[in-house]
């Protein structure tokens, strides 16, 4: 319980400062992840989520899928380990940002189609799209910056 207004001020004046430490949070394929060969892990994911038809690979939206089904709950997830972690953004951000970038790799292993070419399935040795070395999945991640 808070008494007096200037135990109220103090305590908002430190609530703002938490919460202007943490700005934003990006999740899922940084710069730095790329693949032996050097290519980067989130042209890979780009070119699998929107497709590139004039090399036959069609669209398989894990990325725009996962935010049209779970970004609706994002907020209310923040507001929850903004309470949680006392008012601190960073904290909060780390957490929320972790949530989604479970929920994007989740996305990944759930995409299923459209099926493999038999041509690529022969080559994999198996049918499961989006998964081959397990690269693009391990490199998910969240930053926190601000």
């Amino acid at each position: 319980m808070i008494r007096g207004g200037d135990k109220l001020e103090k305590h908002m004046k430190g609530i703002a400062k938490k919460l202007a430490k943490g700005k934003s949070v990006k999740i899922g394929f940084m710069a730095d992840a790329a693949y032996p060969d050097g290519t980067p892990v989130a042209t890979v994911a780009a070119i699998q989520n929107f497709g590139a038809p004039t090399v036959g690979i069609p669209p398989r939206p894990f990325f725009s899928n996962m935010i049209r089904d779970k970004s609706s709950g994002w907020g209310t997830s923040l507001g929850h380990q903004l309470k949680t972690h006392g008012m601190d953004a960073v904290a909060a951000l780390e957490a929320a940002g972790s949530g989604v970038a479970g929920q994007l790799v989740q996305s990944i292993h759930d995409t299923n189609s459209p099926p493999l070419a038999d041509a690529t399935i022969k080559a994999k040795g198996f049918a499961k799209p989006l998964i081959d070395t397990g690269i693009m999945w391990q490199s998910v991640t969240s930053q926190v910056e601000g």
